[in-house]
């Protein structure tokens, strides 16, 4: 009968490996690291976001390269620029000396011109040749004359000083060139001074 009564009772009674393992499972569960990973991003919203990161970058490197372009352009016009106009104020001092040159050849009446005696002649030539030589070496700085006569009346190259009345033209064409006017590449240097029409049609 006892071992009967032990063999039952040996049978009732759980092995305690069983319930440390219960116990064990419980007491992971309670602890920090059995809580549930923190999601992570989607591959494809990383993916989006380094797209738009990508093309971020590449519009900042575009504009910085436009950038340096605009600034080298700047750079040659200020350049060019300065070799055209860097002469300008030496050059618009200059034109009164072929202002000069051209009072004293006019000064010689035409009539006179032919008795003139071999030496004032070769004076009044070598006047003549110093002109020209010398707007032809201030054209080589860009500098050339306004052709005004006949020209229709600019306020932008033009200085009128009086009118003429003249029916047989149209009203403000130049008519009389008081004083030469200069470009200096694409600006004015100095303002032919002119007399223009009035009193004809409108041009």
């Amino acid at each position: 009968m006892s071992d009967q009564s032990n063999a039952e009772n040996n049978a009732e009674t759980p092995p305690p490996q069983g319930a440390n393992a219960d116990e064990a499972h419980a007491s992971s569960l309670s602890q920090p690291s059995a809580e549930s990973p923190i999601t992570e991003p989607e591959p494809f919203t990383e993916l989006e976001n380094l797209y738009q990161e990508n093309a971020s970058l590449k519009d900042k490197a575009l504009r910085a390269m436009a950038e340096v372009e605009n600034v080298r352009r700047r750079a040659e016009k200020e350049v060019a620029d300065a070799k055209i106009y860097g002469v300008a104020n030496f050059a618009r001092e200059m034109l009164a000396f072929a202002d000069n040159l051209r009072r004293a050849a006019e000064s010689v009446p035409a009539e006179a011109r032919a008795n003139l005696d071999p030496v004032a002649k070769a004076l009044l030539d070598g006047l003549g040749v110093t002109e020209r030589d010398f707007l032809a070496r201030l054209a080589r700085f860009g500098v050339k004359p306004i052709e005004a006569l006949d020209a229709k009346f600019d306020p932008n190259q033009h200085e009128a000083l009086f009118e003429i009345p003249d029916e047989t033209r149209p009203a403000g064409t130049v008519a009389q060139v008081v004083e030469q006017g200069y470009m200096i590449g694409e600006r004015v240097l100095r303002p032919a001074k002119v007399g223009v029409t009035r009193g004809g049609p409108k041009a």
